[in-house]
């Protein structure tokens, strides 16, 4: 199913800034659909993220062939097996692309374990001097691997000029306050919808507006009332009015804070 405008989503006067999707999962025909869509809705720009060396490539070209897309380079944790350094070759090359904004997605996951953890860190860890070397932002993933994401940024926050945004934030408070403080943002998206999600409404809490992206993490993660649906950064203004609720802020008011925040983190 192609996603459309529909009245139940709202259109704001502020563009705004999808800072992460996949839109490589997307054949050709429904790509269009998306992107007409996304416009349609105010999504000024678009960042797709590599995930795999099997996407470094596809990522770049779609960023190449599409003005709204931008892209990242990285090998998430699920693919960490893959890491070697041939495809960190590929990664640094990548980075020095026009269209790359950021190292990523790259990070920790011990919730699936698709990938041994040692292998997990390893990649995370060359990732992130990656990162540091190429002056990107990075883009990141941790599920239920706290403290390990913690030490090892501990180790490489203050090489990271252009830190990054710790992105789909499910995790802990503590967490949240440690990379806020040191200077990273976190990203939310349909989750902060969701029924059951009342850990990640306390952290939008927690977390000032103006440290704050957008992102839908497409095609998953649809916000309600569309689950069930595949998601689409056409929906982004559900979650961002769900944001401003939370944060009690004005809705336009916090569109121009995370789109100030989005162009800061990958556009400067």
């Amino acid at each position: 199913m192609n996603p459309t405008p529909d009245k139940a989503i709202p259109r704001f006067s502020t563009p705004i800034v999808e800072t992460h999707c996949h839109l490589d999962y997307l054949n050709t025909q429904a790509l269009k659909a998306t992107l007409d869509a996304a416009s349609a809705q105010g999504i000024e720009r678009i960042v797709t993220i590599a995930v795999s060396p099997d996407n470094l490539d596809t990522v770049q070209d779609l960023a190449n062939r599409h003005e709204q897309v931008w892209c990242t380079q990285g090998i998430h944790p699920h693919e960490a097996s893959t890491w070697n350094g041939e495809v960190a070759a590929r990664v640094t090359a990548g980075c020095g692309q026009e269209r790359t904004v950021a190292v990523g997605e790259i990070g920790l996951d011990y919730h699936y374990d698709h990938s041994d953890r040692s292998a997990q860190a390893a990649a995370f860890d060359e990732q992130l001097q990656i990162a540091a070397q190429q002056n990107l932002p990075v883009v990141i993933h941790t599920r239920d691997a706290d403290d390990d994401t913690r030490a090892i940024l501990a180790n490489h926050s203050r090489c990271l000029q252009k830190k990054g945004v710790i992105h789909s934030f499910t995790s802990s408070l503590a967490l949240a306050e440690f990379c806020l403080a040191e200077g990273f943002v976190l990203g939310f998206n349909g989750i902060t919808t969701f029924k059951n999600a009342d850990n990640v409404r306390a952290v939008v809490h927690a977390t000032p507006a103006d440290a704050i992206v957008l992102e839908t993490d497409a095609p998953y993660l649809t916000p309600t009332p569309f689950r069930g649906k595949p998601n689409a950064p056409c929906y982004l203004p559900l979650i961002a009015k769900k944001l401003a609720e939370l944060k009690s802020i004005e809705i336009e008011q916090f569109l121009n804070l995370a789109r100030n925040t989005s162009y800061q983190l990958f556009f400067r």
